[in-house]
């Protein structure tokens, strides 16, 4: 026997998608990072035997909190220029930035759990690099960074209010000229650890650091050149 029409359920109609905001999204990815972080902590011992623990201001432990912190922005910027253009390219490029820096983000705080040490340090950042290092060639950066110098590539709070106020193709130029001395400022940290570093898990981490940032920043320099 059928059922009377005023019984029947219909089907319910299909909406679409919410775009996910901003904020929600940078902290589900923060939040990842600090779990990517405590699942190093269980199993950092198995790369890291071979290497003592670095001490509360080794290159090490100073590379691995500024870092965070510049990770972290890069991550904000990446998440700013997704909601602000409807590129596909650069909205991949922002993801990847995103997703890649966050974790590691998570990579770098579990390096400090694991070795016994605060995720704040007891020296001003950046101290660590305004010791000299090994090298004693032209690309030595003994000098080149000053205490009480800004963290190399890192913007300030008026270029990322210029680039939250922008749209469409300008908020894109905008987004990769920060994003290009972002990638230029990291380089320059991952070099000058690699100077003064011993452990070979921050060696490998930085060499890979210098690898990809490099090649995104010849990607991005074309970016730009085709929206100038």
């Amino acid at each position: 026997m059928s059922t009377p029409a005023a019984e029947q359920h219909e089907a319910p109609v299909p909406t679409a998608p919410r775009r996910v905001g901003r904020v929600p999204l940078i902290l589900a990815i923060v939040v990842t990072a600090v779990i990517v972080g405590v699942a190093a902590f269980s199993v950092g011992r198995l790369s890291m035997l071979d290497n003592p623990d670095p001490s509360n201001t080794s290159a090490e432990a100073g590379f691995a909190r500024d870092m965070q912190v510049h990770h972290i922005q890069g991550v904000e910027l990446a998440m700013i220029i997704r909601d602000l253009t409807d590129d596909p390219a650069v909205r991949l490029l922002g993801y990847d930035i995103a997703t890649t820096q966050a974790q590691q983000s998570g990579q770098l705080y579990g390096w400090l759990t694991e070795w016994g040490l605060p995720q704040a340090g007891p020296e001003p950042e950046m101290t660590w690099m305004t010791r000299p290092g090994r090298s004693t060639d032209a690309h030595s950066h003994d000098s080149e960074h000053k205490q009480g110098d800004p963290m190399p590539g890192l913007a300030t709070g008026e270029q990322i209010a210029e680039l939250k106020a922008a749209s469409g193709v300008e908020a894109e130029r905008i987004f990769l000229t920060l994003m290009i001395a972002h990638h230029k400022g990291a380089v320059e940290m991952a070099e000058a650890v690699l100077d003064r570093a011993s452990n070979t898990s921050v060696l490998t981490f930085a060499n890979s650091v210098v690898v990809s940032q490099l090649s995104e920043i010849e990607l991005m320099e074309r970016m730009l050149a085709e929206r100038s």
